[in-house]
C-alpha cells in the first residue's frame, strides 16, 4: 500500500474514543519506567506523579454514612512536567493515566486543538467536563491562537474539577540547555497559574544512551524488495508523500497509518521549507506512537532537517523527529 494514496475521513466521535495514550505506551506503568540513576530528578518525578495518582484515587473511594458528601481531590489542579526531549515525559504522563480512574482522556496538545474544532468549543467544554483527568502531551508554544484557545478550555474544566497533567513543548529562546521555561507555560495558561506544580526532569534522550547515530540507509531497490516481503508494509517515494501531506489534515495522520505494520520510503532527502517540514514532524510522531519501523533509502534521518532548521524557531520539534525517525530506523535493523 502506498500512504500517499490514502484519503482519511476521521469523524469527531474516533477523536474523542481515541483520546488514549497511543499504542507505544498502552502497557506502560511507573514501573516500567527505567529512570536514569545520574539524574535523581527522574526518580522524583516518579514519585510525584505517583502521589497525584494515588489522590484522585482516595477521591474515588467509597464514603461512609448516608449522607456524607464526597470531598474533592486535595493538592493542586495539575502537574506540569518540565524537561528535555527523551527523558520519559511520554511515558510518565501515560502511567499516570493508566493509575487514575475513568473517565480520563489523553491526547497531545494538537489532538487536542483538533477535537475543539470537531466539537465546537461548548460541546467539548461539556464532553471533557465529566472527566476526572485530562492529560496534554507536547503542549505548544508557537501558536498564540491555539494557546489561548486550549487555556480557556482548560480554565472551564479546572471549574469543572478535572485535574490536568502536560509536558511541554516550547520555542527554543525558551529553553535553557534544552529545558523548557516552565514560567512561560505558566504565563500562557493566564489564571491556573498556581494550581500546576511544576515537576523538574532532567536528563539525556532515552533514545541514544550510548547507541550510534543513525543507521545508513538502503539503495531503492532494497527498500523495494524489503517492502514486498514484508506483511503490511507502505512503499513510499519520500517526495511524494511529503506532497501528499499537504492535502491531509494532520489530525488524520493517525488514520493515515490504520492497518500499516512497517513503513518503507524511497529517496528521503533534505526537507526544503518550513511548512513541509512541520507536516513531517507529525507524522514522525504517529509513527513513533505506532512503533513502525523504517527502512528508508536516500539520505540517514539525522540529516534531514538543515542546520538552519534546527537553530530556529521549531527547533525542539525538529530535534525531537530526528532521534523518533532514527529510532525508527534502528528498530527497522533488528
Amino acid at each position: 500500500m502506498a500512504l500517499s494514496e490514502r484519503k482519511p475521513a476521521v469523524p469527531a466521535e474516533r477523536l474523542v474514543a481515541e483520546m488514549v495514550p497511543p499504542p507505544r505506551f498502552s502497557g506502560v506503568s511507573f514501573g516500567s519506567y527505567l529512570p536514569d540513576p545520574t539524574q535523581p530528578s527522574q526518580q522524583q518525578a516518579v514519585g510525584v506523579l505517583e502521589e497525584f495518582a494515588a489522590g484522585l484515587n482516595a477521591a474515588e473511594a467509597p464514603k461512609r454514612g448516608w449522607f456524607r458528601k464526597a470531598k474533592p481531590p486535595q493538592g493542586p489542579a495539575g502537574v506540569y512536567l518540565d524537561g528535555g526531549y527523551g527523558v520519559g515525559k511520554t511515558h510518565l504522563l501515560a502511567s499516570l493515566w493508566h493509575a487514575a480512574p475513568g473517565p480520563k482522556a489523553f491526547g497531545t496538545f494538537v489532538e487536542l486543538t483538533n477535537l475543539v474544532g470537531a466539537l465546537g468549543f461548548q460541546q467539548a467544554v461539556r464532553t471533557l467536563s465529566g472527566h476526572k483527568l485530562l492529560c496534554i502531551d507536547e503542549f505548544e508554544l508557537d501558536d498564540p491562537g491555539d494557546t489561548v484557545l486550549v487555556s480557556t478550555l482548560l480554565s472551564r474544566l479546572v471549574e469543572a474539577g478535572v485535574k490536568l497533567a502536560a509536558t511541554s513543548n516550547t520555542l527554543p529562546e525558551k529553553l535553557g540547555e534544552g529545558r523548557f521555561a516552565a514560567a512561560d507555560f505558566m504565563r500562557e495558561i493566564q489564571g491556573l497559574s498556581a494550581n500546576f506544580r511544576t515537576v523538574r526532569i532532567d536528563g539525556q534522550d532515552y533514545r541514544h544512551r550510548g547507541l550510534p547515530a543513525a543507521p545508513a540507509p538502503y539503495t531503492d531497490e532494497q527498500v523495494t524488495e524489503r517492502a514486498g516481503r514484508a506483511p503490511g508494509a507502505s512503499l513510499d517515494d519520500f517526495a511524494a508523500l511529503l506532497d501528499h501531506l499537504s492535502a491531509v489534515h494532520p489530525s488524520r495522520y493517525g488514520a493515515l497509518l490504520d492497518d500499516v505494520h512497517a513503513v518503507f520510503l524511497r529517496g528521503v532527502r533534505p526537507v526544503e521549507d518550513q511548512s513541509t517540514a512541520l507536516r513531517l514532524v507529525v507524522l514522525a510522531d504517529r509513527m513513533y506512537d505506532r512503533e513502525l519501523p523504517i527502512t528508508a533509502s536516500g539520505i540517514p534521518f539525522d540529516q534531514v532537517f538543515s542546520e538552519e532548521m534546527l537553530k530556529g524557531g521549531y527547533r525542539k520539534k525538529y530535534l525531537r523527529a530526528v532521534s523518533r525517525l532514527v529510532a525508527l530506523a534502528r528498530d527497522s535493523a533488528k
